[in-house]
């Protein structure tokens, strides 16, 4: 993924006090974001312009947080003594942990509808709730505890062709990825794809998913920037494993990508919705709550299931298109969201759960945690641990922001650590690099006691956004 720079026009549905605020935000946002999404990068500037006082003090927003701040006054009703002073959570692998994620966990749990919460090994700072982060509430969904990419999964098809098979068709592999997948926020697939997610009624119950209905059928069976992935590769399942095939190798398909442009939609509209409803203190105001009994909160529960719903389909379609072209035969599917919130039960009563970057790992609940793209990805099922209400990891986790990995990894070691695993490359970015993770063996260690290991996919090729 290269530099990604915002113009203007980007920003015509962004309400900006003055066209100085705007050049502000254009710079800061080409010198300390331009290696994140498009999307990303406007959700950004929307919570600063939300609560410029909240900024007075980061590294790079300062200045226009004053700007913002000199052209208007924001008031809240909802006094910053009304917060619960704390609130008590578990932290898994904290080592691994850097404290600004912490901080972030502690100010959520501060929330007067958070019930409960826990941290997870690959936990790192996010927008609203901190990547790696698990908050359950009563009876109220926070669209940023969700995340910009709702539904964001992975999914793994097992074949019965053996491991050796995509040893011996790499040149085949790489031309199959090239013919029926696409990455990137512009284009789609080179044909028609098709699935009855398209024709869901849901699609026609609020204004913002009609306007959206269209999009989401060309972006049918695409994915996204960033971490996004398609790869093939070897499938180990250990001796005592649980899943219902035969311990060995076998070939695999592995895909991580989300709800696309839907997604990203759906989470700002109701993001700044629920902001003019809770007006909340500046330091929790990403954090602003639908309750489930509001109009809004129910729209947003239906929007953001279709999403995650069409997240899915998405990968169906992927791995569909790779099955036929290829020729693989499926044995079984593995497959999880990450971005989500779900109704459970914990503690003898029924909780909103959500899950930003983090795994659902209930009793023998199968899931995947991949490391890197030069690393094994891990096959899992859940304990059911309630410390961690239900949860595990959903990846090894960031050692290094976007920003740091392109400016300290060489595009040759990337590449030389790659090779030296036997992986091929399509497309991708030093921003992805093994480099920029945390060490997934270690993040696996350090939650034994919420999942047990079923085996391994290891990739041979990998296919990212980019050429």
């Amino acid at each position: 993924m290269g530099t990604i720079k915002l113009k203007v026009k980007d920003l015509r549905n962004i309400d900006f006090p003055s066209d100085s605020a705007k050049s502000i935000a254009l710079k800061i946002l080409h010198k300390h974001l331009r290696f994140e999404p498009k999307e990303v990068q406007l959700a950004a500037l929307q919570l600063i312009l939300n609560d410029p006082e909240a900024y007075l003090e980061h590294d790079y927003w300062i200045p226009l947080a004053k700007n913002i701040i000199g052209k208007s006054v924001l008031k809240t009703s909802y006094e910053v003594h009304m917060l619960k002073k704390d609130g008590q959570y578990n932290i898994y692998g904290r080592r691994h942990i850097d404290e600004s994620a912490i901080r972030q966990m502690e100010t959520a749990m501060r929330l007067p509808v958070a019930l409960a919460g826990a941290l997870m090994p690959d936990a790192h700072y996010g927008y609203g709730l901190p990547i790696g982060g698990v908050l359950a509430t009563d009876n109220a969904v926070i669209p940023y505890g969700v995340g910009l990419d709702i539904g964001c999964r992975m999914a793994l098809t097992i074949c019965e062709q053996p491991a050796s098979y995509v040893d011996r068709k790499v040149h085949e592999i790489r031309r199959a990825l090239h013919k029926v997948t696409h990455f990137g926020t512009e284009g789609a697939l080179p044909f028609d794809a098709e699935h009855e997610i398209i024709e869901d009624p849901r699609f026609f119950e609020t204004d913002i998913l009609k306007k959206m209905r269209h999009k989401a059928w060309y972006q049918l069976g695409t994915s996204g920037t960033g971490n996004h992935f398609v790869e093939l590769g070897r499938v180990t399942l250990s001796e005592d494993n649980t899943l219902g095939l035969p311990a060995g190798q076998y070939s695999g398909i592995l895909t991580h990508s989300g709800s696309r442009g839907m997604g990203a939609a759906i989470a700002g509209y109701y993001t700044k919705r629920a902001i003019e409803l809770r007006n909340l203190p500046n330091e929790v105001k990403a954090l602003s709550w639908l309750s489930l009994e509001e109009e809004l909160g129910q729209e947003y529960w239906l929007a953001m299931n279709l999403a995650g719903d069409y997240a899915k389909a998405n990968h169906d379609v992927i791995h569909a298109n790779l099955l036929r072209v290829m020729g693989l035969t499926p044995l079984l599917k593995v497959e999880n969201h990450h971005n989500f919130a779900w109704k459970e039960n914990h503690n003898g009563r029924e909780m909103i759960v959500h899950r930003k970057g983090a795994t659902p790992a209930g009793q023998a609940v199968a899931g995947i945690i991949p490391g890197n793209m030069a690393g094994n990805c891990y096959i899992v099922t859940g304990k059911g641990h309630p410390g961690s209400l239900s949860s595990a990891s959903h990846g090894a986790g960031r050692a290094m922001s976007r920003r740091e990995a392109f400016a300290s990894v060489a595009k040759s070691d990337m590449l030389a650590q790659l090779e030296k695993h036997g992986i091929t490359l399509i497309g991708g970015s030093r921003e992805e690099a093994p480099q920029a993770y945390k060490n997934i063996e270690e993040v696996i260690g350090s939650q034994q006691e919420l999942i047990r290991v079923e085996g391994t996919f290891f990739p041979k090729v990998v296919r990212m956004h980019g050429s």
